[in-house]
């Protein structure tokens, strides 16, 4: 079977195959009603609104999708009427299967915004291949096959991006995190990343577009 990584706004991607559809990160900049359509389990990499957009996603949780994320998560889901029995609790260490994906839960705080702002946890995930490190670096002891990599936020520089997508050394890099920059910062933070990680290909996915992760073919 093929695999898919399909993209639906800022953080937000979808994993899936034949049978199998598992939802990352369905926050409040990402196209919600597509990328829930379908689902069968989410993952949540931290607490902040552009990452789980609490009501809609607790209206899911509620329509029988199972969800995982680190505690402050949860608690916000829980406190929204979804059912505890579905919510599940995970930090870095942890191995998970969700939709009959195999998942590696990694790391541990969200990068530091501000010295005045304090961290919150934040975990990141590998599955099949596909790291995706909410908003922290996250260094997996095995190379990935895709970087979902951030590229834009008030908590890091191009040179931190640069830099961390040289340290994991993915063979691809699919850039996220970017719903704060209009087409000309887009364009340019593409064409920076793409020419100074030398060793990875840039795959960049507008929303909608998705990647095989076997032929690497781009589809809308």
């Amino acid at each position: 079977m093929t695999l898919r990584l399909t993209r639906w706004g800022h953080s937000c991607v979808r994993l899936d195959d034949d049978r199998r559809h598992l939802l990352i990160d369905p926050g409040s900049f990402c196209a919600l009603d597509d990328a829930l359509d379908g689902a069968q389990a989410i993952l949540v990499t931290h607490e902040h609104a552009d990452h789980l957009a609490v009501d809609r996603v607790a209206e899911a949780v509620r329509g029988g999708i199972p969800l995982w994320g680190p505690a402050p998560a949860v608690a916000l889901l829980r406190e929204a009427d979804a059912p505890q029995d579905l919510l599940h609790v995970v930090s870095g260490g942890d191995h998970v299967e969700a939709a009959g994906f195999s998942v590696r839960v990694l790391g541990e705080w969200h990068a530091v915004i501000h010295p005045d702002i304090p961290r919150i946890p934040n975990v990141a995930y590998l599955v099949e291949g596909v790291l995706h490190p909410g908003d922290a670096h996250v260094q997996p002891t095995d190379r990935p096959d895709v970087h979902l990599l951030p590229i834009s936020g008030p908590w890091f520089t191009l040179t931190e991006a640069v830099d961390r997508a040289r340290d994991v050394g993915a063979r691809r890099i699919v850039p996220i995190h970017d719903g704060l920059l209009n087409e000309r910062g887009l364009g340019l933070l593409h064409t920076l990343v793409g020419r100074l990680v030398r060793g990875s290909e840039l795959v960049a996915l507008a929303t909608g577009e998705s990647v095989e992760l076997a032929n690497q073919e781009v589809t809308s």
